[in-house]
């Protein structure tokens, strides 16, 4: 049997040669990056990145899930976008937020990111290219849509390129090793609110004071970094930017909570793959007369498309009750049915992007 110095000595030898073929293989990124400037060419490819740990995953994997290959490839794949071509990724902060999580989960550790106080803020940051991409809430599947990102889609002039989806999961983080040492947990209210089974089980005997609300779960962190006896309940990404070692993980009611986001971008990304999504904002002409609604739906039925949401949203821009419509449909811009409604319905319709789709 080996000893674990001998085991370390194989590992040392491994990892050279996975370095060796990284450097090779960021060679040829390099060149795909000139290639692409060239033709101005978008950099940001998900279908692509999909189609690369799909068929890495089909082969023999070993000891590695699929969600293994994906992670780790999904960090090559940042640096190498980061090396084709540097770009600015906003998000809505603070950073360690979940919106943070799912802006790393995409472009990587590497990435330049800019955390921004709004969504608003993400938007302009776009607009005015100060940022190439911008990663903002669009759905919870606990507690429904963010008005305020279909409302900005509705009003802006910027594409989805992509969604994200990440699942909600909480962690106790301290620099305390003992659990019973503790003297407060800090956190949002909305995380001491979904870690409420977790809570009840080890603290039920605290008082009320011992559970403290701040801003946000990343502030949290911070806190209890500089408060030794304290914890925080907080996301992973906010735990490891504040070096916070994490006591228990996963520790939230619900397994099935997630949050949907969305990248947005001015330019459009439209590839089709074999499953995909568009969404688009509709204010109906005739939203006076009855069977409005009715006949929209009807034009959707008879061309054979999925509708996937439906969600309505007061118009801003009159002094009457109206309402405009965000609808997610199966398909892409690209197909011949969904361009039929396009056209057909080119007054009322405002598209809002073609994306692969991940729900």
């Amino acid at each position: 049997m080996k000893s674990i110095q001998q085991l370390r000595e194989s590992i040392d030898t491994i990892d050279d040669s996975i370095l060796k073929l990284l450097v090779e293989r960021m060679e040829f990124v390099e060149e795909i990056g000139r290639l692409k400037r060239e033709n101005n060419t978008v950099i940001y490819h998900p279908d692509r990145e999909k189609e690369i740990v799909d068929r890495l995953a089909s082969k023999y994997t070993g000891k590695l899930s699929k969600a293994a290959i994906e992670a780790i490839f999904l960090e090559i794949f940042g640096v190498s976008r980061n090396l084709e071509l540097p770009e600015i990724i906003s998000f809505l902060g603070p950073e360690g937020s979940f919106t943070h999580q799912a802006a790393e989960s995409r472009f990587g550790a590497v990435a330049d990111y800019i955390s921004l106080p709004s969504i608003r803020s993400v938007f302009d940051s776009v607009e005015t290219g100060r940022a190439k991409y911008g990663v903002v809430p669009i759905e919870n599947n606990q507690e429904g849509m963010v008005k305020e990102t279909m409302d900005l889609l509705n009003e802006r002039n910027l594409f989805i390129i992509s969604e994200i989806i990440i699942p909600v999961n909480f962690c106790l983080a301290s620099k305390e090793n003992s659990i019973h040492q503790i003297q407060k947990i800090y956190s949002k209210d909305i995380a001491f609110q979904q870690c409420k089974g977790f809570l009840q089980d080890y603290f039920n005997h605290k008082s009320e004071d011992f559970f403290v609300q701040v801003d946000s779960t990343s502030k949290a962190a911070k806190l209890a970094v500089e408060d030794t006896k304290a914890a925080a309940l907080c996301s992973h990404i906010a735990a490891k930017i504040y070096s916070l070692p994490i006591l228990f993980d996963n520790i939230q009611d619900s397994e099935a909570n997630q949050t949907r986001f969305f990248i947005i971008s001015k330019v459009e990304n439209l590839k089709k793959t074999d499953k995909d999504k568009t969404s688009l904002a509709i204010k109906l002409k005739h939203d006076d007369k009855p069977g409005a609604l009715l006949s929209l739906l009807k034009d959707f039925e008879d061309v054979q498309i999925n509708l996937l949401k439906i969600e309505s949203r007061p118009q801003k821009d009159t002094h009457e009750f109206k309402f405009w419509f965000f609808i997610d449909i199966e398909g892409n811009k690209l197909d011949e049915n969904v361009q039929q409604i396009l056209d057909k319905r080119k007054d009322e319709i405002i598209f809002l992007g073609s994306y692969m789709n991940l729900c």
